[in-house]
């Protein structure tokens, strides 16, 4: 995850040959029943459960048993599925991210959240503040923080150069160990943007919170929905945006 390079560091006026850790980018494209599908940028850790997680998130796959085969080698990530013709299917709702824009948003496709699941204020706040110690953005100040909890535990946490990887790492590890989405939340440090609204929406997670802003269109996929968006979680404040109804307060 990290490699130390060398730069040159000003400091009190002088110039200082010297040496800092900076977070590793790496390319990992995905060929699924012998076809280029993509190729992204991510941190080379949770490789498995990033191609697993973005591969559900995206509609190739809606269970993993139609992941017949995902064998990772270096940076190519070679899948099996038992339905090609989904991979010619698929279209994406949203493109956005860093320096994107959305380029469509098909209504009558969007996922529908079928949940009951009501958190506590009190759990929002515990879970942004757990991943809000991460060592490694400490350090490198490059990379963003995922987590995904349900009411009792944290389930899983993940670091990436993009938040939108971080999500499908969570994803993909939720999937590996048979997690029931809809009785769990994501708390994450970076932007919510439509993209990981559309990715939580698609994975059936009801909620998801950070202590960074949102987006109008995040807010309006969210509405449709039926997703909970909390920002701005700092201390013991938050912006609950979307779908009230699912943060309760303790008495």
């Amino acid at each position: 995850m990290l490699k130390e390079l060398k730069c040159t560091k000003f400091h009190a006026g002088d110039f200082l040959e010297s040496e800092h850790e900076v977070v590793k980018e790496e390319p990992l494209s995905i060929i699924i029943n012998g076809r280029h599908f993509v190729t992204t940028m991510i941190s080379p850790q949770m490789k498995k459960e990033f191609v697993m997680g973005h591969l559900f998130s995206e509609g190739i796959i809606r269970d993993v048993k139609e992941l017949e085969s995902l064998q990772i080698e270096e940076n190519i990530a070679n899948v099996i599925i038992s339905s090609p013709l989904k991979v010619l299917a698929a279209k994406k709702l949203i493109v956005s991210g860093c320096g994107g824009g959305a380029s469509f948003l098909d209504e009558s496709k969007l996922p529908k959240i079928r949940s009951d699941l009501k958190i506590d204020a009190v759990e929002v706040f515990k879970a942004v503040k757990s991943i809000s110690g991460s060592d490694l953005h400490r350090i490198t100040g490059g990379v963003h923080v995922v987590g995904l909890f349900d009411k009792e535990s944290r389930i899983c946490i993940s670091e990436d150069i993009g938040r939108h990887n971080a999500l499908d790492k969570v994803i993909g590890y939720g999937l590996t160990v048979n997690i029931d989405f809809e009785d769990t939340f994501v708390a994450c440090t970076g932007r919510i943007s439509s993209e990981m609204a559309l990715k939580c929406s698609a994975a059936n997670i009801p909620v998801i919170a950070s202590k960074g802003a949102t987006t109008s269109l995040a807010i309006e996929i969210a509405e449709k929905t039926g997703l909970c968006i909390i920002g701005f979680v700092r201390g013991e404040r938050m912006n609950v945006y979307t779908n009230r109804e699912r943060i309760v307060k303790s008495p």
